[in-house]
């Protein structure tokens, strides 16, 4: 069950209506139901793996609690990084196993392979359960979170099971901290409800996340699968086109999935953390993982990169620790070399970032140029985009193999690029689609300089005007989607690319 199909406006409307009615103390039980009924209309087995991983963490949680009880200090921490560890091991494994098993045994095949060795022919070929990064980093970050005495232990295993498959951010995030979320499921019952803000508000965010799926993400995939799937029978310019598109198709993409899991959440009365905030209009890749799937660069911050030692050991251990953490996340993202590297260009990025800083700030100082200005800030933001957006090759491409060959019939045909209009000509795209897409990416763009310029969402600044006008934007969002949007007979609700992951 996918945000933008039937079956979730049957579902979302269904749980709300019983949700509302039914009695405060009920509400965190029946929200566990529709969160496990949500999973299981995926594949109703797996729903065991996230029953498993939720009963290990809670079962660490009181571990942990107990553990803090030993009066002897040596053996409290020595119990407490046992449990730690135990939760973090099995979890993990469960983890390993379905998205790396794979790919870890190819790879030692192809190493025993060239000593005249094969281990087993054939992998296992394991179905990847939707949403298994997500919901295990969640868990996980409980286990840490109680370790570290920032919350206590919750002896309720329902109300913990409900954190750990809350639907709305299931299965591709925002991945939630227990400090907030789970003192959310605390106080559940304590919710005002048919709380007109929170609906209105809600329903605003949920409105412009399917404006971001279904008319622009889903329309630029378009072109962009045409093109990565036979990129050799392209010039060089729709190469570069749809590598563009293509940063924008998964910001909206994955934009989208979180705008909408934080609306539903809002008119639960929930309230989950911001995963996207103008990550486009940074001017460094830095400041681009401080506005990009906020939920897991946070995540590695606080669990990988800090207790790897941070920046507190030295320069070179800091960019040591820079690579290994964006290492790691290109590996969370999938069991592919292809996305090792895209990890490592960011970490990459930000260690020759850091140390050329003396020299650029000496070049500003020298040119007697301000930071500030306007010109100053967008040569500084088109440099980011194409860093990010060359690293997103890697991304897209099913190998690391076929994303060298991307490159390399990009840098073949620069001398080849035509001109003129015809350049633009894009693939699976009409003129009226093309036209529809342009104009829904100046919308997107004006909706996220009022965000960076205002620091206001889109329904925040919108209840700061008239009501005609904020209605008339409201119906104009509806009505783009309703007649621009990517859906019809012949069209199967486009699942989210980051449920991969």
């Amino acid at each position: 069950m996918v945000f933008n199909s039937v079956d979730f406006l049957v579902f979302f409307p269904v749980v709300l209506i019983i949700y509302f009615l039914i009695p405060k103390k009920l509400r965190y039980f029946w929200l566990l139901v529709a969160s496990y009924y949500f999973y299981m209309s995926w594949n109703p087995k797996y729903a065991v793996l996230i029953a498993v991983s939720t009963v290990i963490t809670y079962l660490s949680g009181i571990g942990l609690g107990k553990a803090g009880k030993i009066k002897d200090k040596k053996k409290e921490i020595l119990a407490k990084k046992w449990i730690v560890a135990g939760s973090f091991v099995t979890n993990l494994g469960i983890l390993f196993f379905f998205k790396y098993f794979d790919f870890a045994l190819i790879q030692v095949n192809r190493v025993l392979g060239r000593i005249g060795v094969q281990m087993i022919d054939k992998p296992f070929d394991v179905l990847l359960p939707v949403g298994i990064s997500f919901y295990t980093f969640q868990a996980l970050s409980y286990t840490m979170d109680v370790y570290r005495k920032e919350i206590e232990p919750e002896k309720n295993l329902l109300k913990y099971a409900l954190f750990v498959s809350f639907f709305p951010q299931l299965v591709a995030g925002p991945i939630e901290r227990s400090t907030k979320l789970m003192k959310q499921v605390q106080q559940v019952h304590t919710f005002r409800l048919w709380n007109y803000e929170n609906i209105t508000g809600g329903a605003a965010i949920m409105l412009w996340g399917y404006f971001m799926k279904m008319v622009v993400a889903d329309r630029l995939a378009i072109c962009v699968d045409m093109v990565f799937g036979d990129f050799a029978s392209y010039d060089a310019m729709v190469l570069v086109l749809a590598a563009v598109l293509f940063a924008f198709q998964i910001y909206c993409d994955f934009g989208s999935y979180s705008m909408i899991a934080v609306g539903c959440a809002k008119i639960m009365g929930f309230e989950l953390m911001e995963n996207f905030n103008t990550p486009y209009f940074s001017t460094s890749v830095k400041e681009f993982w401080r506005r990009w799937h906020i939920s897991l660069s946070s995540w590695f911050r606080d669990y990988l990169y800090i207790p790897l030692g941070g920046n507190r050991k030295g320069k070179c251990r800091k960019y040591l620790n820079l690579m290994i953490t964006f290492l790691v996340s290109g590996l969370w993202h999938g069991a592919s070399f292809s996305f090792v590297v895209w990890g490592g260009l960011h970490g990459l990025y930000q260690v020759i970032g850091e140390l050329t800083e003396p020299v650029r700030k000496k070049c500003v100082e020298v040119c007697r140029l301000r930071t500030d200005w306007f010109v100053c800030k967008l040569f500084r933001g088109l440099v980011t985009f194409a860093l990010v957006d060359f690293a997103w090759i890697f991304f897209r491409c099913s190998s690391l193999t076929e994303s060298m060959q991307y490159i390399r019939c990009i840098v073949a045909g620069i001398g080849t690029i035509p001109l003129g209009a015809a350049s633009f000509a894009l693939p699976g795209l009409t003129g009226v689609e093309l036209a529809i897409a342009f104009v829904s990416l100046i919308l997107l763009f004006l909706v996220d300089s009022v965000r960076y310029s205002k620091q206001m969402l889109l329904y925040e600044y919108l209840n700061t005007k008239k009501l005609y006008l904020r209605w008339g934007v409201y119906i104009i969002l509806i009505a783009c989607i309703f007649l621009f949007g990517i859906y019809g007979p012949a069209y199967n609700a486009t699942e989210f690319i980051y449920f991969q992951f």
